[in-house]
């Protein structure tokens, strides 16, 4: 699926990008000069090189940018990511410099000075953007901020980061052989799936507070079922922004009530299967096992749900093509 990256192309695709203003998904980029030029970023319109060599990434970009083999030099942590690379990517990860913790507040100023970057791609949410000294980082290069505001947003996200790097090629080819898988999906599950009322249980609810997640359209879970017809129904009762646009977090009592019209619930595991505490708790309680789907056998669990970039979401469908074969069962 890896194209293997030529920096000439890179760069003669990424001087065209210059010259296009609001290209897309991708930040709206103008012509500078013939070394640099203006991107939109979270934090402003930001000066960047034209053809960057040297790119730290950190959060969200991390996995996005190691798959588009952008020329990075630095990486935060980002430990959920692993079981989703590929052993090349792997490879990448492990061998490149840490220069942040998992956390923003975990930024090491020092090694991102040492590693000479001549671009620094931020990829936290707003908010947490506060837990990064940006003017401190602006002394060693400029700084592209790009963070989430929702859970589907990963397909805008990661063209702007691989915009920024100027990494559009490798971006541009994984998009495609994702949308074609997905397109190819949604025709053999044409017949079934678009007809069911689905529910989805999350990853993130909280057991110590005794509730679970409800996931709806366009949220970890589900955005990828979206993308092969799959619909999930309801909608989140009080809308509080960013994802809690798209999930909430009822008590387990009202299990019943949160899925007694769905013909099937999917629901979140880790890549190798296994549940999560969050998702095991909803499973042992007699009042999933007591929903209607349940006593149907319409359950299926899902691998990847995390998946936050193309390379990771073929990896999605995959996993979903597994667990949904048994509704084209005869």
């Amino acid at each position: 699926m890896r194209l293997a990256r030529s920096l000439g192309v890179v760069a003669a695709l990424v001087v065209a990008a210059a010259g296009l203003a609001g290209c897309g998904a991708g930040g709206s980029a103008t012509t500078a000069d013939a070394q640099t030029r203006v991107f939109a970023a979270d934090n402003g319109q930001i000066t960047i090189p034209a053809k960057p060599q040297r790119v730290i990434a950190t959060g969200y970009a991390v996995p996005a940018l190691i798959e588009a083999d952008a020329p990075l030099v630095g990486i935060s942590a980002w430990a959920r990511g692993v079981p989703m690379f590929t052993p090349e990517d792997l490879a990448t990860y492990e061998k490149l410099d840490k220069v942040a913790g998992e956390s923003a507040a975990e930024t090491n100023y020092e090694a991102i000075a040492k590693a000479r970057p001549d671009l620094i791609v931020i990829g936290v949410p707003t908010p947490v953007l506060g837990d990064v000294d940006v003017e401190r980082l602006n002394a060693v290069a400029p700084v592209v901020a790009i963070g989430p505001k929702n859970p589907a947003e990963w397909r805008e996200l990661t063209r702007k980061y691989a915009d920024a790097a100027g990494a559009l090629e490798n971006y541009d080819a994984a998009k495609t052989e994702y949308e074609a898988k997905a397109a190819e999906l949604k025709q053999k599950y044409q017949p079934v799936l678009p007809g069911l009322k689905l529910g989805h249980v999350g990853s993130y609810g909280q057991v110590a507070k005794g509730n679970f997640q409800r996931e709806f359209n366009k949220s970890w879970g589900t955005s990828v079922i979206n993308d092969i017809g799959g619909n999930y129904y309801g909608d989140v009762k009080v809308k509080g922004g960013g994802s809690r646009d798209v999930s909430e977090y009822p008590s387990i009592e009202e299990l019943p009530a949160a899925f007694a019209e769905a013909d099937a619930i999917t629901y979140s595991v880790k890549p190798d299967g296994t549940a999560s505490p969050a998702v095991q708790y909803v499973l042992d309680s007699e009042l999933w096992k007591n929903l209607p789907a349940v006593k149907a056998g319409k359950v299926f669990p899902i691998r990847y749900t995390e998946a936050a970039t193309y390379p990771e979401a073929m990896r999605a469908l995959d996993a979903i093509d597994q667990a949904f074969a048994p509704l084209l069962a005869k």
